[in-house]
C-alpha cells in the first residue's frame, strides 16, 4: 500500500472526517440520525455517489475546460444521486420514504462537490476512488455513531427497524435494553442532534490532543554547567 493511499485512508476515516473536521453535510447529518438504520441508509448513499462522482470526474478532467468544469461536477452529481434514488425506491422503498427529501439533497452535499473540485479534478482515477471511498465510510461512521447515541438515549433501543433495509427477516436485529424506557425526548429532537455532534467532535479533539502530546520529542532540559 502506498503512501498516498495510507495518507487517503487516514484523511478519510480521521484526520480531515468531512463531517467533524470539515464540518460539511451537516444538514442531512443532523436531521437523518434518529436511528443507526437511517445513518447507515443515508450514508450509504452518500458514500456511492461520493466515490462515484470522484470516479467519473478523475477520468474526465483532462476533457473539461476550467470555465465549464463546476456545472459539469454538478451534473454528474445529480445523474448519481437520480440512479441511487430510483434504485432505494425499487429495492428498499420504506427506507426511501423514511429518508425522504435528504436523499435528492444529496448533491447539494458540500463534501462532494467539494472532493470533485479538491482532490478528483487533480489526481488519478485510483487515488480518487480511494479519497471518495474513505471519505465516504469517514461520513457514514459519524452518521451511524450520532444515530447510535441519539436512538439509544431517545428510545432505549439500537438497530430498529433494521428491516428497512435488510428485510422482515432483520426484525430480530433490534436490541431493546428496557421495555419500560420512558425515552429522552431531547436525544431525538434537532438540539440533540447539535448536542451529540459537539460531543463527537469533543472526544475526536482530546484523542488527537493525546496521541500528539505521546508523539512529541522529549525534550531534556539542559544543567547549568558549574561556574569555574
Amino acid at each position: 500500500m502506498s503512501a498516498e493511499t495510507n495518507t487517503l485512508i487516514k484523511n478519510g476515516l480521521w484526520t480531515n472526517n468531512p463531517a467533524l473536521v470539515q464540518l460539511l453535510g451537516l444538514c442531512p447529518l443532523l436531521a437523518v440520525t434518529s436511528t443507526v438504520i437511517n445513518g447507515l441508509g443515508l450514508g450509504i448513499a452518500t458514500l456511492l455517489v461520493l466515490t462515484g462522482s470522484n470516479v467519473i470526474v478523475s477520468m474526465i478532467r483532462n476533457f473539461v475546460s476550467s470555465e465549464i468544469r463546476i456545472p459539469v461536477f454538478v451534473m454528474i452529481i445529480a445523474a448519481l444521486v437520480t440512479t441511487v434514488e430510483l434504485v432505494l425506491s425499487a429495492y428498499f422503498h420504506p427506507l426511501y420514504k423514511t429518508l425522504g427529501i435528504f436523499i435528492p439533497l444529496i448533491v447539494t452535499n458540500c463534501a462532494i462537490i467539494g472532493r470533485a473540485e479538491s482532490y478528483a479534478s487533480k489526481h488519478s482515477v485510483q487515488d480518487s476512488f480511494v479519497d471518495g471511498l474513505m471519505m465516504g465510510l469517514g461520513f457514514t461512521a459519524v452518521l451511524v455513531l450520532l444515530g447510535g447515541i441519539r436512538e439509544l438515549l431517545g428510545q432505549g433501543t439500537l438497530l430498529a427497524n433494521a428491516d428497512l433495509m435488510f428485510g422482515q427477516a432483520a426484525r430480530d436485529l433490534t436490541i431493546t435494553f428496557s421495555d419500560d424506557y420512558p425515552g429522552f425526548l431531547l436525544a431525538i429532537l434537532p438540539p440533540g442532534a447539535f448536542i451529540g455532534l459537539g460531543l463527537i467532535i469533543a472526544l475526536k479533539n482530546i484523542i488527537d490532543r493525546r496521541m500528539a502530546a505521546r508523539t512529541e520529542p522529549l525534550i531534556i532540559p539542559q544543567t547549568e554547567t558549574a561556574r569555574s
